[in-house]
Formats: structure tokens, sequence, C-alpha cells
């Protein structure tokens, strides 16, 4: 860490309720990127450790644990305030926060999986908040995205002779077809075939990976991990099936940069889908980059071509909004707190 550097790691009550933020940066004078993880409550803090290695030299990154996630929950929380509504007034008040601590009006907002629908819906409705959005695995429409996923994940359970794929698969049709809710069983039996077969992580059966590597956060305690799990079940449970009746495909414009992360291989989140929403989109600047050798977790499957993704391509686009290092006073000081 450099004499003037950032390193923060604290609960801060958001609309009320304590939730948890990290912000890390080698120069205050670094312009802001905030990420917003997906899931719902599939937190990225935890393994941040990993794949972020080097973004705090060219940014001040903030991660932020959402309510009813990973460290952020709490089991005595009402589980009603999980709700759509909630989040997205949640995530402009971490915004506000990130604002005002950093003394940088505008941020780079990068959002994964569920949490490109919150940030491209921020990019939506605040553009004056935003240097760039950056989607990443991006939500565009659920049942779209789920029905694809169904066919394509059956498809290769008959090429491959995996009788019981084929059984399970055929039991839950037609799946996320006309306005009948999908039950959440049926979501997780998809996902399971989807992921078996590599639309997750590419040639890979499942993110397992990637979730072993949250027992080594430096972030989390033993207790923070073993509720990561039990959280993330809450909120799937709770947002999911509205999250399924989403859609953004008639957004057709919006007046930021705007970014998509997409992995070739992705079934998990259609990356089909988010490329043709892509395709009619009009923004005033836009760039949609492949990753050819990942599914649907882009960021750790290739975090060398995500970093420079972000350094080479998006942060160009603060310009001279954020303050250059001699002029940048330490908007914090450094300092960490742990639960």
């Amino acid at each position: 860490m450099t004499p003037d550097g950032i390193e923060r790691l604290e609960a801060v009550s958001i609309n009320g309720v304590d939730q948890w933020i990290s912000v890390r940066s080698r120069n205050p004078g670094n312009p802001v990127l905030l990420v917003v993880h997906g899931g719902p409550g599939w937190v990225a803090m935890p393994t941040s450790w990993y794949f972020t290695q080097g973004w705090d030299e060219y940014f001040t990154v903030v991660q932020w644990d959402q309510r009813g996630a990973g460290k952020s929950y709490n089991p005595d929380h009402p589980v009603a305030d999980l709700t759509i509504d909630q989040m997205k007034q949640d995530i402009d008040a971490v915004i506000g926060w990130v604002r005002s601590e950093t003394r940088q009006d505008k941020i780079f907002l990068l959002g994964h999986s569920w949490g490109s629908w919150l940030g491209l819906d921020v990019a939506r409705r605040h553009p004056e908040w935003l240097h760039a959005y950056i989607g990443a695995g991006q939500v565009i429409d659920m049942r779209e995205s789920e029905r694809r996923g169904w066919a394509w994940a059956l498809a290769r359970a008959c090429d491959t002779g995996n009788e019981t794929a084929i059984s399970e698969l055929q039991s839950i049709a037609p799946y996320a077809e006309g306005g009948t809710p999908v039950p959440t069983s049926s979501l997780y039996l998809q996902r399971k075939w989807v992921n078996a077969f590599g639309g997750a992580a590419y040639n890979r059966p499942d993110a397992s990976f990637e979730g072993a590597a949250i027992a080594l956060s430096p972030d989390y305690t033993d207790q923070d991990v073993k509720q990561v799990w039990k959280a993330q079940d809450v909120s799937v449970e709770r947002l999911m099936p509205a999250i399924m009746e989403t859609s953004m495909s008639s957004l057709a414009e919006l007046e930021v940069p705007t970014f998509l992360l997409l992995g070739r291989h992705d079934i998990n989140v259609s990356a089909g889908v988010a490329a043709e929403w892509f395709a009619r989109l009009d923004a005033p600047h836009k760039q949609l980059v492949w990753f050819e050798h990942s599914a649907h977790e882009m960021l750790v499957e290739e975090p060398g071509k995500a970093f420079l993704t972000l350094i080479n391509e998006v942060r160009p686009h603060a310009g001279s909004a954020a303050p250059s290092a001699a002029e940048a006073e330490p908007p914090v000081p450094s300092s960490r707190s742990t639960r």
C-alpha cells in the first residue's frame, strides 16, 4: 500500500441497514470503479483478492455486499425487504456514499450477472453519475435467456446420450414459456445441466473453483464464509422470481459510454441475447468485448483480459474528470476495520 493509499472495509448504513463496503486504491486520484456482484447473493468481495489483482493501481475499486448477501446478511432482518425496488434504492444510496467519500462526481460502474441488471438500470436512470457502464454477463431478458439455456442443455444431453439429463430437463417442459411463473426448483434443475455441460464456466462442470476461493478471502471471517451460502439461498428465493420477469430488451438508448464483456460460451445468462440487444443499442460509445475462453464467469476465467480491457478500453473514458495524483487530497485516511 502506498503512503496515500486507501484500504477500507466497513459496515455502512444504507437505507437503515448495515451493508459492507470495501474501498481499495493505491492512489486517491484514481477514477472510481464500483463492482456490483451478481447472484442474487453471489458476492464478489471474498474472491476479489485474486481476480482484481492490479485493479487498484488504476482505479479506486469499491466492492459492495448487497442487502442480504455475504457480510451484509443478517438473519434478523426481514426477508420482505429483499425486493428489486429496495435493491434499486440501495444501489443509488451506495453510489451517493461513494461519490461523497471519494469526492468524485462520476464513477465507473461494473455490474456482473444480476448486478448487470442493477447497473444497467442505473445507467438508464442516472447517466450523469457515470463515466461509463460496463456489463459483464449482461442480463437483458431473463425468460428468453432461460428458454435458450434449457434448449441448449437438452441438445447437449441428446448429443451425449445422457438419459438422466434428458429425463430431468424434459420433466420441466415447457420451460419459461408463456406467463406462468418459473418455480425455483425448475430454475435450479435447468442450471444443474447448463452448468454440467460447461455453460457457466467454460469446459468445467460447475463454478465450484470460484466458490472454493471464498474460504481464502482476507476480508471474510470464518463466520462470514459459513453464512455466504445461506445468504445466497435466501436472496435467490426472495429475488429470483421477480428477476425472472424482468426485461431490458426494449431499452434502445443510453446516454453513457457502454461496454459489454461477454463470455463466448455463456449459456447461464445468454450471451447471444445480450449481444443481439447491444447491436440495437444507441450510445455515445459502445464496445463489445468477447472472452473466447469463458462462459459466465469471464472475470475469473480470463482475469488478465478483463484487467487489460478495463485499463486500455474503459479507463480512458474518465478523461480529466478524476484529479491527478499531485492535485488529489486523500478523500479518506488509509484505514481498515473488520467485524
